[in-house]
């Protein structure tokens, strides 16, 4: 049975596309009012569009989710046009995609960035909600990491160490709202069907999938359906937890 989130306003980060528009499809369809946070801003619109055919209220904000400034005025808006959040998905980030290297050959400047999307992110719009979540003794706080973060995935030693510190930052702020009702975990995704995952030559999926029990790649609705889980009062007594949804590629 699918809990509802009637009455609720959620935030999606990385909203446009992948499991961050699956995520936003899904809590829209479990009756959430869903802000959509994207820097791609005509991929946002397009996105919003189908989201509202739940017959939800949507509000796109195109942005830069690892500018702090932009990030605060973009909750001074959620909270003026939906109201106070009540679930906060941090979905956006990235691996160094063609600027994956070996650590001995890498470009430390690509660990800023890395750094940037990934975590920085995530404590700045969580910064943006703590306050009113502990006025109301209730929230969640949805963080997807990755299960590069536990397996140390090969030539991704910048995104591995910035998505373990998403896990990182799980566990403390999960530790310090605990008492004031506020939930807090995170997502590790392992190899899913998005835009990135697509435009990988054949040989080097199939080598992927090769390494996977379950046989097959995910799909981004499976893993909003954790999200889901997580937003809804069935996760009410479970914080600072970190789900691999993975097909069993890594096993804790």
């Amino acid at each position: 049975m699918r809990a509802t989130l009637d009455g609720k306003v959620a935030v999606v980060t990385g909203a446009a596309n992948g499991i961050g528009l699956a995520a936003a499809l899904r809590l829209a369809s479990d009756q959430a009012d869903v802000a959509m946070l994207d820097l791609d801003s005509a991929a946002l619109a397009i996105s919003a569009d189908v989201v509202r055919g739940s017959g939800r209220r949507v509000l796109p904000i195109a942005l830069d989710c690892t500018d702090a400034s932009s990030i605060a005025l973009a909750f001074v808006r959620i909270r003026e046009e939906l109201g106070r959040v009540d679930i906060l998905l941090n979905n956006v980030g990235q691996s160094a995609r063609e600027r994956m290297s070996a650590f001995s050959e890498s470009d430390l400047g690509t660990l800023d960035f890395m750094l940037a999307i990934n975590l920085k992110s995530c404590i700045l719009c969580s910064r943006q909600v703590t306050d009113d979540m502990r006025e109301r003794r209730r929230g969640k706080i949805i963080n997807i990491a990755s299960e590069s973060a536990v397996n140390g995935s090969p030539r991704c030693w910048d995104y591995s160490a910035a998505k373990a510190g998403v896990i990182g930052f799980t566990r403390a702020l999960a530790r310090e709202l605990a008492p004031f009702g506020i939930n807090v975990n995170a997502i590790g995704p392992g190899p899913v069907r998005t835009r990135a995952l697509d435009q990988l030559p054949k040989a080097v999926l199939d080598t992927v999938i090769a390494d996977i029990p379950m046989a097959r790649v995910g799909e981004p609705d499976e893993i909003a359906n954790a999200v889901a889980f997580f937003a809804s009062d069935q996760s009410d007594y479970i914080t600072g937890q970190t789900l691999l949804v993975n097909g069993g590629h890594w096993m804790l």
